[in-house]
């Protein structure tokens, strides 16, 4: 995530760091070791000016709800898992949305496409005699054109349109990682597994069985991870805070020392 949006450095942009600051910032022969608040990295730099400071000093570390502080760790991990989450279902709607439309195109040429179907099984007549593998295929996709009714067409479009409205809404809901988009994916994923189970008894396929390991890894991280359906204590037993008097008391001084050790060695 740094890697992307930056380090969260707050004592890089202080005039000044003091002896109590030394769990964010440290001085050493004019560098400044700035410590990233979501990866812990010392990242070193110049010494600001009070002119291009953004203040004199850091606010006491009892006092850090004054900063900018980003999530890590754990918090952190699930957001990203979330996101991740959020696109896959994004390619959903988008999946089930040109399905839409294609069935939408057909419903409205439906007509039409019996009527070329039945021209194509008349010019196939008679030469398909297990001689020419591709006229049979051909032969045999026609006649399943002439077997779409109209009742099923807009059956099928119908649940590709419901299928790519649940799925936005899914993806827009978990992107901005809202409690009930995680209930609505979890129930909705829950509800596909028969259909996909079916299918997967039907002819097993290599795509089919990545859907289905891929929705059962979503719904069984969502229950678990996000304490969903009372699980693990339900809402009340997930913490997402993080407690940055632990993190800050944690194993900074070899880490400063390390620095220290780079600037002696420059």
């Amino acid at each position: 995530m740094c890697s992307i949006r930056g380090h969260v450095t707050p004592a890089a942009t202080v005039a000044r760091v003091r002896p109590s600051d030394a769990a964010l910032g440290v001085d050493v022969d004019g560098c400044r070791f700035a410590r990233c608040l979501r990866c812990d990295a010392w990242i070193p730099g110049p010494v600001r000016p009070a002119a291009d400071a953004t203040s004199e000093t850091l606010p006491p570390l009892d006092q850090l709800d004054q900063l900018e502080l980003p999530r890590r760790g754990r918090a952190l991990d699930d957001a990203v898992i979330v996101r991740l989450i959020a696109i896959e279902r994004a390619v959903h709607c988008v999946i089930f949305g040109a399905i839409a439309i294609a069935l939408a195109f057909v419903a409205t040429n439906l007509g039409s496409i019996h009527h070329s179907a039945q021209s194509l099984v008349n010019q196939l007549q008679g030469a398909v005699q297990g001689r020419n593998a591709s006229r049979g295929f051909l032969n045999r996709e026609a006649r399943r054109l002439l077997d779409l009714h109209h009742s099923t067409v807009m059956l099928l479009l119908a649940t590709a349109a419901v299928y790519c409205v649940v799925e936005g809404i899914e993806a827009v809901g978990l992107w901005h990682e809202r409690r009930w988009a995680e209930y609505l994916t979890a129930l909705a994923t829950a509800g596909f597994l028969p259909f996909e189970l079916n299918e997967l008894a039907k002819h097993v396929t290599i795509v089919r069985i990545g859907a289905l390991v891929i929705n059962l890894a979503v719904l069984i991280w969502l229950v678990w991870a996000k304490h969903l359906f009372g699980i693990r204590g339900g809402a009340a037993t997930l913490t997402e805070q993080t407690d940055w008097d632990t993190v800050l008391a944690g194993p900074c001084v070899s880490t400063r020392a390390s620095a220290t050790t780079v600037a002696t060695t420059r």
